[in-house]
């Protein structure tokens, strides 16, 4: 792993607690660059209904997942929340072209991805407990009782080393959003 300006066909994971608005974050990026440019957006399989809120994903019954994943079809694929979540294997060819991608993660395959892509960054999202309890409120996913009950969970192990990068997104959206587009132009894409 190469610290500074990363080579093209670089793999970017944004990672972080839920509600630290990591996809507010992706949409400004995605929006900034457009969907044709330099970054390929990857859009995750979720064994979550179409029209449950949150990110667009392409929404998979367990059985359709399972099929999928067994023939191979995602570059990476994990289990959180009583979820599923996959990243389409195409994303290979992706990088192979030289074009970046970026891609929603769990901190639960950062050891895979630092096996997998030698040319990476992790861009890990934070917040404060109380935005993150407001954020959660706001989505009207859970109850109050089940947003406390995450929140008094043991703080979450963020990962370190050369090829991360923090962003605290406590203030206003717009400075996380700039502080996000300035990361990607620096680090991938300069």
């Amino acid at each position: 792993m190469k610290t500074g300006r990363l080579e093209a066909g670089c793999f970017i994971g944004v990672v972080g607690p839920s509600g630290a608005g990591k996809d507010s974050l992706i949409d400004a990026a995605r929006r900034h660059f457009g969907q044709d440019g330099p970054i390929r957006f990857v859009t995750r399989s979720i064994t979550r209904p179409h029209d449950a809120g949150g990110e667009a994903h392409e929404a998979l019954s367990d059985a359709a997942f399972q099929t999928r994943a067994a023939a191979g079809g995602f570059a990476l694929h994990w289990q959180a929340h009583g979820l599923s979540y996959g990243i389409p294997k195409d994303i290979d060819g992706t990088l192979a072209q030289g074009r970046a991608v970026l891609v929603n993660l769990s901190r639960s395959v950062i050891d895979d991805i630092r096996t997998r892509f030698a040319n990476r960054l992790i861009l890990v999202v934070t917040a404060s407990p109380d935005i993150l309890a407001q954020r959660l409120s706001a989505r009207g996913r859970e109850s109050a009782t089940d947003i406390e009950a995450r929140l008094r969970r043991s703080p979450p192990e963020f990962p370190h080393g050369p090829d991360v990068l923090t962003l605290r997104n406590d203030g206003a959206l717009a400075d996380a959003e700039a502080a996000f587009i300035r990361a990607l132009d620096q680090q991938v894409l300069s």
